[in-house]
């Protein structure tokens, strides 16, 4: 039986910084074979994450997601969302890894991230971004060998540098990134992405959509009518769905007794959790754990 933790570990940005110190907010480096860390799958980041692949084949699962690695390519992760990574021995990239402040800093627009069409999907999906001219390839890569040059002597002038280089880095591929976001204009589709973004960082909660709208200072029949409107899910599914994909994480990757993953996620009525979990996904909590770790 596979090695089981008390939970999904959540890393932040300095467990993957050569730099020394807790305050790292960014780091750019060279992803390859080499690039080795003593972490465990699936896991989550708390913050955001640019994977550029040049070379090399695999898999990338992202939130249930699964994706073919189809060099050259992009992808991109918002924090919070657990995922693996398999790769071959010759796979050849770069990676960004941030944190909202490093980019938002000097923004005016504290929505800017969210308005990227790959970060807090409408859709909750992440594909990666397929390359199909060359010139985008290099200038691409020519972004992250500056960055990465610029890591070497990191101070003051080199960080307003590198926060221009992830933004140009941003800015290029959402121009080339194809997504049905950039259909969605408007003050409604930065509502969306604002609840999913608040779902993922408040799960564990278990808060009611009342809660969700009052943290947004909406009502609860104007924040349902617009995720429905965009993403044909009402607001109580997706809080649902979030719940329910990270009690099977649970299920599947923790020690946790059922018992504990209910307190864990805030249920207090463990019959109650039970029987959601039964009506959602079909069976009980053990019998999935039993179907999912002996299938």
């Amino acid at each position: 039986m596979k090695e089981k933790a008390e939970n999904i570990p959540v890393y932040s940005l300095h467990n993957f910084s050569k730099a020394e110190g807790e305050n790292q907010q960014f780091q750019v480096e060279v992803f390859d074979a080499n690039r080795h860390f003593a972490v465990k799958y699936p896991h989550r980041h708390d913050f955001y994450e640019v994977l550029y692949l040049a070379k090399g084949t695999g898999f990338h699962v992202i939130d249930g997601n699964k994706y073919e690695i189809k060099p050259p390519c992009v992808f991109f992760m918002s924090p919070g969302q657990a995922h693996k990574i398999e790769v071959s021995h010759d796979i050849e990239g770069y990676i960004f890894i941030f944190t909202a402040e490093f980019y938002l800093i000097n923004k005016s627009n504290q929505n800017r991230l969210i308005e990227f069409p790959f970060f807090f999907t409408v859709q909750q999906d992440n594909p990666p971004l397929i390359f199909e001219n060359e010139q985008d390839i290099l200038f691409l890569e020519t972004l992250f060998k500056k960055g990465i040059k610029e890591m070497e002597k990191v101070n003051i002038d080199t960080v307003e540098l590198l926060r221009s280089l992830l933004d140009l880095i941003l800015t290029s591929s959402a121009l080339l990134y194809r997504s049905d976001e950039k259909l969605l204009k408007g003050k409604g589709h930065i509502v969306v992405k604002k609840f999913l973004q608040l779902v993922e960082e408040n799960y564990n909660l278990n808060l009611s959509v009342a809660e969700y709208a009052n943290k947004m200072a909406l009502t609860p029949n104007h924040l349902t009518q617009t995720v429905t409107q965009l993403t044909g899910k009402t607001s109580s599914e997706i809080i649902k769905s979030k719940q329910i994909l990270e009690i099977k994480r649970l299920l599947v990757h923790s020690n946790l007794s059922v018992t504990e993953i209910a307190l864990r996620l805030n249920f207090t009525d463990q019959s109650y959790f039970a029987k959601f979990f039964k009506r959602e996904v079909g069976v009980s909590p053990l019998q999935y754990r039993v179907k999912s770790l002996n299938g």
